[in-house]
């Protein structure tokens, strides 16, 4: 880092006006809750993993089922920070699966206009872009239809390839 006394002392004064501190529970929580959601409402059609907080870039969970788990694959629900919106990932258990599956669906409409594989991830969507935290029941329901849809299209699409 260039100069990181700079940075901490920019990053202590945002702590001390406490937005950021308020934003980042709020969004957690959120999160928290739409996995809790997802386990309640679709335990029949995935099992969902723990929530994953990273550092202050992404929050999400892992959610699966056996058809992905036979070929050591998994998707992501995800709260990109820094874009502010969720997205969902298709990820490989490894890197050589997500080198594997990034090659096989490097053409398909999520990768479109990629030349790389993305950094953590085979393909990304985008569910809601600038969420409104404001009417969080009016969210969870969009997140939800959004995911179930897409999910059904990325399955779909490793159907054919598989």
């Amino acid at each position: 880092m260039e100069d990181l006394n700079k940075y901490v002392s920019i990053y202590k004064k945002q702590l001390d006006e406490g937005n950021i501190q308020k934003a980042y529970t709020g969004i957690v929580k959120y999160v928290m809750n739409l996995k809790t959601v997802f386990k309640k409402d679709h335990s029949d059609k995935f099992s969902v993993g723990n929530i994953l907080q990273g550092y202050m870039d992404y929050t999400y969970f892992y959610f699966s089922n056996a058809y992905l788990e036979k070929y050591k694959l998994k998707l992501g629900l995800v709260l990109n920070h820094q874009d502010m919106r969720f997205e969902i990932w298709l990820l490989g258990r490894t890197v050589d699966v997500q080198k594997k599956y990034w090659e096989l669906l490097k053409t398909s409409k999520w990768n479109k206009g990629r030349e790389e594989m993305p950094k953590y991830s085979i393909l990304e969507g985008i569910l809601v872009d600038n969420p409104d935290f404001n009417n969080l029941e009016q969210l969870t329901k969009e997140i939800e239809n959004r995911t179930i849809q897409v999910s059904d299209e990325i399955l779909s699409e490793l159907k054919t390839i598989n």
